[in-house]
């Protein structure tokens, strides 16, 4: 979350809109945005319906991996980080200035 944060200036001059999303309660999702210094939304997915149906979902961990997609404006996923990948937000942060991705 920090990466995209620090990379959200360069995201939204490539008219990329940020989202964070995790199957916390609303109310922790604010506080830890609050306590890391997050300005873009973080939505719940409490109950996991999103997760499970982005088949994200590790029943080992009983929660969501991590992962960065990058959604077209069509909604097709364009990029996927999984896991260590999804860390450095860097692949997807590169995407998203490709001329092909503006149109």
């Amino acid at each position: 979350m920090k990466n995209f944060q620090q990379n959200l200036k360069k995201l939204e001059a490539a008219d990329t809109q940020v989202l964070g999303v995790s199957m916390d309660s609303p109310f922790a999702n604010k506080a830890f945005a609050d306590s890391i210094g997050v300005t873009f939304p973080l939505l719940s997915d409490w109950g996991g319906e999103t997760t499970h149906s982005y088949g994200i979902y590790s029943d080992k961990y009983k929660a969501a991996k991590r992962v960065n997609f990058l959604i077209g404006k069509d909604g097709r996923i364009l990029e996927e980080q999984v896991d260590s990948a999804a860390i450095d937000p860097t692949k997807i942060v590169d995407a998203c200035a490709r001329p092909k991705l503006k149109q």
